[in-house]
């Protein structure tokens, strides 16, 4: 019967080994994917950077839904060399044909004094609360973490605000700023979910607040509850990572547009018309913004405000579920973000449709130019301000 030593010695005739010189050469050359297979314990105490974990125990039950190409190119390590030679042989019958394992392992690549990490670390009450997060390769504990340390601003509790707050809330964003200056009414409640009938007479943020830390405890929530102007836009912006635009009117949208762009920080704007709504992304360091789609705001006669023209309880829902995807998206930098293009909702018809937008070459309002940018309130004018 052969010994742990023979089986050990059998995989190793069976595989390829690297010493760590050459693990890092290919590390730096890129388009390899690393691969940690020691157990939760030793990788939370250091990791190689950006290193996939599976712990070996877990390896065939996991690793076909975390690295679905089998050609592609995996570097396997554990603390020193012996889990890895094993796991490279697993990966070989299942398929796997560009595998290596590497000799000596994190121990031997630590003490030559190569990088690595702490790696971000959840609690078992967190893991257990974003598995499904977890689960995805996208995602996992590395961008899960991401998340709760990003901070997101919400301009407005109402009917775009209230859908996005709450999946934001719930996938874990760490910090929510809430922007409102209203009180909860009863003609809300067909679409502004963050509020309920209890809180008729609160004011919106309060009531969003108590709502959104009933659902998720690992949210901060800052309410501002007064008008964004000119006067206190920059300090209550200042820090956020990403905007979610629900405003309702242009005035608003102007000069979110202005200071965010002064500053920097992307905003995912969504708007909603009866049956209709459309989400864009502006980024204000690599795309289009507001001005660009919007460079003059139309007739009052011709954008009426939900108040007058009316919408459809469940529209806001949808719009602002996207608008969330795209704040997690542009958090993570996962996927293609909707900046440079316009998502077109009709419910009438059940159709999507995307357009490009492009910069504008009259705009002057722009990331290259954000020391000129001069915030001012806007009222109906929404003219840009910018130094000479």
């Amino acid at each position: 019967m052969a010994g742990f030593r023979d089986l050990l010695a059998q995989a190793k005739s069976q595989i390829t080994e690297i010493d760590t010189n050459e693990a890092a050469t290919r590390i730096a050359a890129g388009g390899v994917i690393v691969l940690d297979v020691r157990e939760p314990d030793e990788y939370e105490q250091g990791a190689l950077p950006d290193a996939l974990h599976i712990p070996r125990g877990h390896l065939e039950a996991q690793i076909e839904g975390r690295i679905v190409e089998k050609s592609a190119p995996v570097l396997v390590y554990c603390a020193g060399g012996v889990r890895s030679a094993f796991a490279t042989k697993t990966l070989h019958e299942l398929g796997y044909t560009n595998v290596v394992s590497v000799a000596g392992g994190f121990g031997k690549w630590k003490d030559e004094g190569r990088p690595w990490r702490t790696p971000a670390v959840l609690t078992a009450e967190q893991r257990n609360r974003y598995q499904r997060h977890i689960l995805l390769p996208e995602v996992g504990v590395e961008g899960q973490s991401k998340l709760l340390s990003s901070k997101v601003l919400l301009l407005g509790a109402g009917g775009l605000g209230s859908p996005a707050a709450l999946y934001l809330a719930a996938a874990g964003v760490g910090t929510i700023g809430i922007v409102d200056m209203d009180e909860v009414d009863a003609s809300n409640l067909q679409r502004q979910i963050l509020h309920n009938i209890d809180r008729i007479g609160d004011r919106k943020v309060e009531s969003a607040k108590k709502t959104l830390q009933l659902l998720n405890p690992d949210v901060k929530v800052i309410a501002y509850d007064t008008r964004l102007e000119a006067s206190n836009i920059m300090d209550i912006i200042a820090g956020y990572d990403v905007i979610v635009d629900g405003a309702d009117n242009f005035p608003s949208r102007y000069l979110l547009n202005d200071a965010s762009i002064k500053l920097g920080i992307p905003v995912v704007h969504g708007s909603i018309f009866r049956f209709e709504g459309m989400v864009t992304v502006f980024d204000p360091k690599n795309g289009p913004t507001y001005r660009d789609m919007v460079p003059e705001p139309p007739p009052a006669e011709l954008a009426p405000s939900c108040a007058e023209a009316g919408v459809l309880g469940v529209l806001p829902g949808i719009v602002g579920s996207i608008q969330a995807l795209e704040t997690i998206k542009v958090l993570l930098g996962l996927g293609d973000s909707l900046s440079g293009r316009i998502l077109a909702i009709d419910t009438t018809e059940m159709s999507f449709r995307t357009f490009r937008l492009r910069p504008d070459p009259n705009n002057q309002v722009t990331y290259a130019n954000r020391d000129r940018i001069e915030v001012r309130d806007l009222e109906g004018a929404c003219a840009p301000w910018l130094s000479h």
